[in-house]
C-alpha cells in the first residue's frame, strides 16, 4: 500500500490548516437571547481569545437572577485555545510536507480529540454558569437553572436562548468533514484485478468521485438549521407568548417554529394572527406553523388545516376558530353547529 498522501489530500491539508488559522480571528460560537423587552435581541460571541457581543447588557441582567458575570480574564480557555488552534494548523502544514498517511491520520485523530474535548469543556462551562447561582439574588425561582443549550433552542423564563456555531465554528466543522472524508477515500481498497488496458479512468460521475461532495453537502444540510417539530402543550405550565395567559385548553393552540428552532406557543388562533400581524417573529424567520386538531388533538400544518369559525367554540381569547384535519371533518361539525368557513390566507395575510 502506498504510504504517501494523494495530491488531493495534501492540498486539502494545506487549505484546512489555513482555515484553522482563520478560526483564530473569527467568532467560533454564538448565543442569541431574545425577550419582549429586547426586540432586537442580545448576542454573545465566543472567540478563541475573548467574549464579544452584548456582554455588558447580559452581565447586567445576570445580576438579577444570581448568575456570574462574564469576563474574558476569568477563563483559562482564552489563554490556551489560541495556542491549541495555531499549533494544530502548524502541524497540518508539517503533515503536508512529511507526506505520510500515518502522520495524516494522527493529525485527524488530534483534530477529533480537540473537538470532543472542547465540546465537553463548553458544556461544563454552561452547566456551572447556569447552576451556580448567588443565593442572595434579587430574583429567585426555586428549582430554576439557567444553563444555555449546548446547541439549539431553550426557553429560560421569558428569554429564548439559541446556541449555535458561528462562522469560525462552521469552518471548524467543515474542516473536520473534509479531512475525515479524505481519510476514508484514501484508504479505499484499490482494484488491481483488471488488466491495465481495461481500467477506466475515474470520471466525475463515478461514486468515488462524488463521495466527498455528497458528504460535504449532506453535512451542510444537516447543520444549516436546527428546525424541529412542534412541542407538546403543557396545560397549566406553558403560556401564550402573545396574550401571556397560561394554557387552560389546548384544543385551539398553535405554534410557530422559526428557522433557528425557537418555538412560539399560542393558546388561541386569534393570538397567532396578532403575532403574525405584528411581525413577531418576522415572517422571513418562520420555518413552519402548526395548529391543534380540534377533534383528535394532534398537530396539523397550518396550510393544510381546514378552519372553521363558530361561536360554539368559545376559545380562550375569543377568536372562536378551530382547525380540522380536512374539509370532511369540518363539514361534519358544521352540520350540527352554526359557523362559517375561513381559509389559512384569512389568518396569514
Amino acid at each position: 500500500m502506498n504510504s504517501k498522501l494523494s495530491p488531493r489530500t495534501r492540498i486539502a491539508t494545506v487549505l484546512a490548516s489555513a482555515a484553522m488559522l482563520a478560526v483564530l480571528v473569527l467568532p467560533i460560537w454564538r448565543i442569541e437571547l431574545s425577550a419582549p423587552q429586547y426586540p432586537e435581541g442580545l448576542v454573545l460571541q465566543i472567540y478563541s481569545t475573548h467574549i464579544g457581543g452584548n456582554v455588558d447588557v447580559v452581565n447586567g441582567l445576570n445580576h438579577y437572577i444570581g448568575m456570574h458575570t462574564l469576563h474574558t480574564r476569568d477563563f483559562v480557555e482564552f489563554i490556551v485555545l489560541p495556542y491549541i488552534i495555531g499549533g494544530f494548523a502548524v502541524l497540518g502544514f508539517l503533515v503536508s510536507v512529511i507526506n505520510r498517511k500515518k502522520a495524516f491520520l494522527a493529525w485527524i485523530a488530534l483534530f477529533l480529540l480537540i473537538a470532543f474535548t472542547s465540546m465537553i469543556d463548553f458544556y461544563r462551562w454552561e452547566y456551572n454558569y447556569g447552576h451556580n447561582l448567588d443565593p442572595n439574588a434579587p430574583i429567585q425561582v426555586p428549582g430554576m437553572a439557567y444553563q444555555p443549550p449546548l446547541i439549539g433552542f431553550k426557553q429560560l423564563l421569558n428569554f429564548g436562548a439559541y446556541s449555535i456555531p458561528d462562522l469560525g465554528g462552521w469552518l471548524f466543522v467543515l474542516v473536520g468533514v473534509v479531512l475525515v472524508t479524505l481519510a476514508i477515500l484514501d484508504y479505499r481498497p484499490k482494484q488491481f484485478s483488471q488488466p491495465v488496458t481495461n481500467r477506466r479512468k475515474p470520471d466525475s460521475a463515478s461514486p468515488a468521485g462524488h463521495t466527498l461532495t455528497v458528504l460535504i453537502l449532506a453535512t451542510a444540510a444537516a447543520f444549516s438549521s436546527c428546525r424541529q417539530g412542534p412541542a407538546p402543550i403543557r396545560l397549566g405550565q406553558d403560556y401564550c407568548v402573545f396574550c401571556k395567559m397560561t394554557f387552560s385548553d389546548s384544543r385551539f393552540g398553535a405554534e410557530i417554529i422559526t428557522r433557528k428552532g425557537r418555538i412560539y406557543k399560542f393558546d388561541d388562533i386569534h393570538c397567532l394572527r396578532g403575532a403574525i400581524g405584528d411581525n413577531q417573529p418576522k415572517r422571513t424567520d418562520i420555518s413552519a406553523i402548526y395548529l391543534v386538531d380540534f377533534e383528535k388533538g394532534g398537530w396539523l400544518k397550518a396550510q393544510d388545516a381546514a378552519l372553521l369559525e363558530s361561536e360554539t367554540f368559545r376559545t380562550p381569547m375569543g377568536g372562536n376558530i378551530a382547525a380540522f384535519a380536512d374539509s370532511l371533518h369540518r363539514q361534519r361539525y358544521l352540520e350540527q353547529n352554526q359557523g362559517h368557513l375561513i381559509t389559512w390566507n384569512d389568518i396569514y395575510q
